[in-house]
């Protein structure tokens, strides 16, 4: 694992170069892990612009003795400190080397000010400048290590779900919580850690509240039952929302999820390299607006995905930034009919040259269980 991650600092250096910083200090956990592996929960990372692949005699990792084996283990190939206050000890390791004029970045998103005026103190006659941003810059675009473990993420889901519907668990008479549950621990059988975050079950009325907390609500037949649930493997996460129908479903209910999955297509046919993130959005809400449902769709179209469970880009009217291949979204629109139901459909993708890669492989044809 340690090549992929040399490359990542390799890419980091490129941007500290063109920010004319020396070097970043480098705080927060989850951007520690895409640089190093490093997957336990204190740590920090000094990168030097200097150094190159293969070769990096300046840069360091730094956490507390707790953590002395599994470093050793998952960051082989830096210099390694053992301090418990591993930012404070590194900003110190810069300051008792650093000329007046060498420029250090920091993550001044993640930072507090009282932490960044700790740092300062510690960095001495470096100068910390603000570098938000850097590294997750870097993980818009995933590489293929990445894009496997969401591959990996996805499956999980998908055979969860599959057999969580083969085995009956999805009947009248059982709650929402008690579907939640069995799906969570059916993705645990099938590989993944753990969830990408806490399930979402929601049932008859419960399904027209976009992000509903699963309930003792009782499944009934005539149902619409919306289920959004990932699952996470090696750090990385992967989102899906399908909506059954307990039984046969109404003539609104196949209007209203039919709409959806015309525009669930619609917004992924958009996902071309170069498109703007709004533009997406735009694809899949024109069908909703036209059908005279746009207010019924109150959320964003997607988002990114990865070792977070919402990360950048954001495909919304007022997302920013172009899409780019190798880029981990979701797409899902919905149209909620309150006091009634509503649906979900949501896919993860990673964007290709040509066509996306579609990683959630689960049907979006109405399911009657």
């Amino acid at each position: 694992m340690s090549e992929p991650h040399a490359h990542r600092r390799h890419a980091l250096r490129n941007h500290l170069r063109e920010q004319e910083l020396d070097a970043m200090l480098v705080t927060e956990l989850l951007n520690i892990r895409y640089l190093t592996g490093f997957t336990g929960s204190n740590a920090a990372l000094v990168v030097h612009a200097a150094d190159e692949p293969g070769t990096e005699p300046h840069t360091v990792f730094c956490t507390d003795g707790r953590y002395l084996t599994q470093a050793e283990s998952q960051v082989p190939d830096l210099e390694r400190v053992i301090e418990r206050a591993s930012d404070l000890a590194l900003a110190e390791r810069i300051g008792g080397t650093a000329a007046e004029h060498r420029r250090v970045g920091f993550e001044s998103q993640h930072v507090t000010v009282d932490g960044r005026d700790a740092l300062a103190d510690a960095a001495g006659k470096a100068e910390l400048v603000r570098a938000p941003g850097l590294v997750e810059r870097l993980r818009l675009i995933k590489d293929e290590t990445e894009i496997e473990a969401l591959r990996m993420a996805c499956a999980a889901a998908d055979r969860a779900l599959a057999d969580l519907i083969e085995h009956g668990g999805l009947c009248p008479g059982r709650t929402e919580l008690e579907v939640a549950r069995e799906l969570e621990t059916r993705m645990l059988d099938n590989g993944a850690a753990g969830p990408s975050f806490a399930t979402i079950i929601a049932a008859g009325p419960n399904s027209a509240v976009p992000h509903h907390r699963p309930t003792g609500a009782v499944l009934a037949a005539g149902d619409f039952v919306k289920m959004d649930f990932g699952a996470l493997v090696d750090g990385y996460h992967s989102d899906m929302t399908r909506t059954v129908v307990l039984g046969k479903p109404a003539d609104w209910q196949r209007e209203i999820y039919e709409l959806v999955r015309a525009s669930q297509a619609a917004g992924r046919g958009a996902l071309s390299i170069g498109t703007e993130v709004k533009d997406v959005d735009a694809a899949a809400r024109k069908l909703i607006e036209d059908a005279g449902f746009g207010e019924r769709f109150p959320h964003g179209l997607g988002h990114g995905v990865g070792l977070e469970i919402h990360e950048a880009p954001a495909l919304s009217q007022r997302g920013d930034g172009r899409i780019a291949a190798g880029m981990a979204v979701t797409v899902e629109p919905g149209v909620y009919l309150a006091g009634r139901g509503g649906v979900r459909i949501e896919d993860t993708l990673v964007v290709r040259p040509s066509t996306p890669e579609l990683l959630t492989l689960t049907t979006k044809e109405l399911v009657e269980v």
